[in-house]
């Protein structure tokens, strides 16, 4: 019986985000790629240029039986600060917003609880998160795979 479900964050930088992930028991993999804009087979350049409207993204195939939605979710807002609108740190653009994507209603039921529970944490500023269906995710290039593991000790956003 096939037990992986999706879940799909924009938190900035994917490769930081990426590796955060990966380390969790339960999530079998995570992939770093654009997602939430209208451009078809997006690349990295085009993402960076700020105009297709895709955010980096990470899609996390895990196991619901050994780690919860709500737990990722969770994950997904202690990693970045979620009231920072189109940016995170020093990655500036629409293409480094919060985002969580959603594949189910029970999905975004869980995001939307899960927001309005800790947007008291972050007055007086205001969770710029969006919780959004989940649309065509695009595998970034494969330079950007793994890019934590690949590159050990370079400082990567996120961990």
């Amino acid at each position: 019986m096939n037990t992986q479900k999706k879940a799909t964050f924009a938190a900035g930088c994917f490769w930081g985000v990426e590796a955060s992930f990966l380390a969790l028991l339960g999530v079998e993999d995570a992939v770093s790629g654009y997602s939430g804009g209208q451009f078809e087979h997006p690349t990295y350049e085009q993402v960076c240029e700020g105009d297709t409207g895709h955010a980096e993204s990470v899609e996390i195939t895990f196991n619901p039986e050994k780690i919860s939605y709500e737990t990722l979710v969770r994950k997904f807002f202690a990693l970045h600060d979620p009231t920072q609108l189109n940016r995170q740190g020093p990655d500036v653009g629409e293409q480094y917003r919060s985002v969580i994507f959603y594949h189910s209603p029970e999905q975004k039921e869980i995001a939307e609880k899960i927001k309005k529970d800790l947007a008291q944490q972050y007055v007086p500023n205001t969770i710029a998160t969006s919780i959004e269906p989940a649309k065509v995710f695009w595998k970034a290039e494969e330079y950007h795979q793994h890019y934590a593991e690949k590159h050990p000790g370079r400082v990567v956003c996120h961990i």
